[in-house]
């Protein structure tokens, strides 16, 4: 009896401690993984390793942020400036919403441009809201303190929030990559280009 008992209680202190140790992982998730499901857009406009991630929320809001595999994220470039006026457009600085039906909003298409960012480098780059919705706003904070997108690109440093048509959510953000997708993407891009043929080197027979 005595064997069992200790048995018993062991048994339960393992499932107290396991238990605990799933809590304490949940309480040490970040606000995104918490609360947002990433997707991601890779070599957006045809540019490779030009990628975004977008962070869904449940609320059917997205929040368009720098991946980390984009070249600003991926070689550490310092950022100087961010421009949120789209060239022959509109500055998105001046995107004022109101009421729940959004009025005002700027209408945004998967392709348009959000803002522009320029590194130390002289390297400079555009970045796009990779979703069709309405515009509900853009960090103005970037314009004063640029090296947030570096810092904390996913949450101080985010771009812009935009709201897909709520009937049509689904189909627009179907569109774009979940994380398993987006990690082969990457280890794609590490593997080593194969050589050419043979065949092809030595030309067509004659």
């Amino acid at each position: 009896m005595e064997n069992d008992l200790h048995g018993e209680i062991s048994l339960d202190d393992q499932n107290k401690e396991e238990t605990d140790t799933v809590k304490d992982r949940k309480e040490h998730l970040s606000v995104v993984d918490r609360y947002y499901t990433r997707k991601y857009k890779t070599d957006v406009q045809g540019n490779i390793s030009h990628d975004q991630c977008i962070l869904l929320h449940s609320n059917k809001v997205c929040v368009v942020t720098v991946a980390k595999s984009h070249p600003v994220l991926a070689e550490n470039k310092t950022i100087t400036s961010v421009n949120f006026q789209v060239d022959g457009g509109p500055n998105r600085m001046e995107n004022k919403v109101s009421g729940k039906g959004k009025r005002g909003a700027q209408k945004m298409k998967a392709d348009s441009p959000v803002c522009y960012i320029h590194c130390d480098d002289g390297s400079a780059y555009t970045l796009y809201s990779c979703v069709r919705g309405m515009l509900i706003e853009v960090n103005k904070n970037l314009v004063s303190h640029p090296s947030l997108i570096s810092e904390k690109p996913e949450t101080d440093g985010y771009l812009a929030i935009i709201l897909p048509p709520l009937k049509e959510y689904h189909a627009v953000v179907s569109k774009l990559d979940g994380q398993e997708k987006y990690l082969q993407t990457l280890q794609q891009r590490q593997q080593p280009t194969p050589p050419p043929d043979a065949a092809m080197e030595d030309g067509p027979p004659g």
